[in-house]
């Protein structure tokens, strides 16, 4: 049975993509599952993030593989990633539908950060029409929610609304998430136990169960 590929895309820039990307990758990674990253961004961040990892634990204490694809390679890599990893987490650029597309076909879920804003849910449509004309299953994830705002209530709600499901779990509006990253790590490294921490181990969960993994 091949592994499952999750595909994160979001056409609008600064939704925090990347960032979720490499902590659902060591999250899932921490369940035992073989995990890859396949990055498909030419703006090579998750790349970075990736090298910025091997120099501080060693090529072989990363828990991860990564590789890199672009255009209609994605779907072909990550297929082929699949048929030797349980779990490929592969991340797309912003602002190119083409350049998302052939990852989006190749998806056993698409899950779309969105920060719960109006301008950014507006600017999450085109994404979503893209991931229902290509037919996968899809997943919101609401990330960099403020505690206790009204407006994330109403986003929220508004998410809902949409027609395509929306994670229970919400990433948390947290510098930990950024920091993080800086030196190849994430915070279920830097900050072990804390409130994002126990997010992203709960988002990590969710998605397991969506994709039957």
């Amino acid at each position: 049975m091949s592994g499952r590929i999750i595909t994160l895309a979001q056409q609008k820039g600064g939704s925090g993509k990347t960032t979720v990307a490499a902590h659902l990758a060591v999250a899932l990674s921490r369940t035992k599952a073989r995990v890859a990253l396949l990055d498909c961004d030419p703006q090579g961040s998750l790349g970075e993030w990736f090298e910025a990892r091997e120099a501080r634990l060693g090529e072989d204490g990363t828990g991860l593989d990564f590789r890199t694809a672009s255009g209609w390679g994605a779907r072909r890599e990550a297929r082929s990633l699949a048929r030797d990893y349980d779990i490929v987490v592969i991340d797309t650029p912003p602002k190119s539908d083409i350049e998302s597309r052939p990852a989006i076909e190749a998806a056993s879920l698409v899950a779309v950060p969105v920060q719960p804003t109006p301008i950014d849910l507006w600017a999450t449509q085109p994404t979503l029409e893209m991931i229902a004309k290509e037919g996968a299953p899809s997943l919101l994830i609401i990330n960099r929610a403020l505690s206790r705002v009204a407006l994330t209530e109403e986003i929220s709600e508004a998410i809902r609304t949409l027609g395509h499901p929306a994670a229970e779990t919400r990433l948390g509006n947290r510098v930990a998430f950024a920091a993080s990253m800086g030196d190849g790590r994430t915070i279920l490294e830097t900050a072990p136990g804390s409130k994002g921490a126990l997010e992203v181990e709960a988002l990590a969960a969710e998605i397991r169960r969506h994709i039957g993994a």
